[in-house]
């Protein structure tokens, strides 16, 4: 099995599914991988994701999620039919307010959203931050034999305080928090 920076958060993310979660959704499921193991704890999982050729990998590798290639954005998902939306290193490719906001009007109440996301730097804490993501980076890849990317990459635009100050201000309650390995976490649970 492979290893990278996004695969590093999926016990994170595996963590806070609520218990006897009916539908999960994966937005940006690239390989599938995530949404296999979501299948564990969840009845019914949709991964859903805008390349075709990612599609086609999740589809190939077999497992009981379903998988929907399509926008995110216009895409055609179910308002408030989940009790669980995840993604991981995809809304920073989106629209940031309309996504996270749309990520949320998905959720039941009492589900749970759970983003990975990626910030750029802007202060010298923030590269100070990056200097330990670097250490750590190499002392986890030759765990793993070294990190594999198979989905498509963007650079973040928005700053990590950018990112932060408006999920807060869009998700009242959720908790924020910033991680090695160049990624934050946004957990948060509908009312």
């Amino acid at each position: 099995m492979h290893w990278n920076h996004n695969i590093a958060f999926h016990p994170l993310i595996l963590a806070q599914v609520p218990r006897g979660c009916e539908h999960a959704l994966d937005v940006g499921c690239g390989d599938g991988l995530l949404a296999r193991k979501l299948s564990e704890t969840s009845q019914r999982v949709t991964g859903v994701d805008v390349s075709a050729e990612m599609i086609a990998e999740a589809r190939a590798a077999g497992g009981a999620p379903a998988y929907l290639q399509a926008d995110f954005m216009t895409g055609d998902l179910p308002e408030r039919s989940y009790d669980f939306v995840c993604t991981v290193a995809t809304l920073h490719h989106l629209p940031f307010a309309p996504a996270l906001t749309k990520m949320a009007g998905l959720l039941r109440p009492g589900g749970r959203l759970v983003v990975i996301g990626l910030g750029r730097n802007a202060t010298p804490g923030d590269w100070v931050i990056d200097a330990g993501s670097v250490i750590k980076h190499q002392i986890v890849s030759r765990m793993y034999g070294g990190a594999v990317q198979t989905a498509p990459t963007a650079e973040p635009t928005m700053t990590w305080s950018q990112v932060r100050r408006q999920a807060l201000t869009l998700l009242p309650g959720a908790r924020w928090r910033r991680h090695l390995l160049w990624r934050y976490s946004l957990v948060w649970t509908k009312p």
